[in-house]
């Protein structure tokens, strides 16, 4: 069946191991812990052999049905840990997938990582994993969900905090929950574990004091943070990429063909075909609601004045143009998040 990754552990400690699990997304921390989990559940359970196969490029898939149908000579139960980087198995894998989910050999659990997931994935082989085990989509944490995440994770390292100070810590990294994970442990080693429900709780200040800056910022989520109506972020990870060393130009070309998509987005939202044109832009589903806000909020003729002024922005970044083009491209972020700035791009 599928099952949400936040209920994995209880879902492990109350049955057996299926004969299958498929842990499947893109926030590579989430996917990794899920997994470690269904392995340490399996060496608690005596599967004491495990085989690593990754499946990518001209992947043979008769060597994973041949290891399945051979005796171990060590061990009496065994851990297939198959990695399928891509989600996608094609027809053979989907095949040989298949056939193991219908008559899964005995003592042996298959386990199958993918650093991506979407609708697009799914078919009848993650279909018949459902069936025989546990399917665990994972879906990179919302803005919304990372304090609480990160609540949960101070208190399993014994760490009460307060909210202003949870935001603080949610604030420097930016969502990289690698980064936030680190920084977890780190806070247990500076305050300590095993304080006690009557410890005081770690406020803001205390914080500041102790996490790094480990915002990891780039250009996707420049553009994003635009198009999500969030300009005082926009410019906030401008600045940081500047101070990283980037430059314009480099980033440019996902600006425009980002902006480019929308205006011709904003085109088809005219005739009331959005949805459709998304979908043959291939737009991923958890991003189809960001650009349906950006497409309300500005008419199709302003999108292609941000075409015009990328334009104009490239040029400027290589020389050929007039202004500051760290200045412009500040202003067109602004201007893309809010319509009420939209007037910055003519001073």
């Amino acid at each position: 069946m599928e099952l949400r990754a936040d209920r994995l552990e209880r879902q492990l400690a109350g049955e057996p191991l299926r004969p299958v699990y498929l842990v499947a997304g893109g926030e590579p921390l989430l996917v990794q812990e899920a997994a470690d989990a269904i392995r340490a559940r399996a060496r608690e359970e005596g599967y004491t052999e495990r085989e690593v196969y990754d499946a990518e490029g001209s992947f043979d898939w008769n060597t994973l049905s041949r290891g399945m149908a051979s005796l171990s000579l060590f061990a009496s139960r065994r851990v297939f840990d198959l990695r399928l980087p891509t989600g996608k198995p094609g027809k053979d894998g989907s095949e040989a997938i298949r056939e193991y989910c219908e008559n899964p050999p005995p003592d042996t659990v298959l386990l199958i990582t993918a650093q991506d997931w979407s609708k697009a994935h799914a078919g009848k082989w993650s279909e018949a994993i459902a069936k025989a085990g546990h399917f665990l989509p994972i879906y990179p944490l919302k803005t919304h969900e990372l304090g609480d995440w990160l609540q949960r994770r101070l208190r399993g390292r014994g760490l009460v905090a307060t909210p202003d100070a949870v935001q603080r810590l949610a604030d420097r990294v930016e969502g990289n929950l690698l980064a936030a994970a680190q920084e977890v442990d780190k806070l247990a080693l500076l305050v300590g574990t095993g304080r006690g429900a009557a410890a005081q709780a770690i406020d803001e200040a205390q914080m500041e004091q102790l996490v790094a800056d480990s915002s990891r910022f780039d250009v996707f989520k420049l553009v994003d943070a635009a198009l999500a109506g969030d300009a005082a972020r926009a410019v906030r990870m401008l600045a940081a990429l500047r101070a990283e060393g980037d430059q314009v130009a480099g980033l440019m070309p996902m600006v425009a063909k980002e902006v480019l998509a929308l205006c011709a987005l904003a085109r088809a939202a005219e005739s009331g075909n959005v949805m459709s044109a998304m979908r043959d832009a291939r737009v991923w589903d958890s991003k189809q609601a960001m650009y349906r806000r950006a497409i309300e909020r500005h008419p199709p003729s302003r999108w292609e004045a941000f075409v015009a002024e990328c334009g104009a922005i490239d040029r400027a970044a290589k020389g050929r143009g007039g202004g500051d083009p760290w200045l412009r491209l500040e202003r067109l972020l602004a201007a893309i998040a809010d319509a009420r700035a939209r007037g910055l791009l003519a001073s």
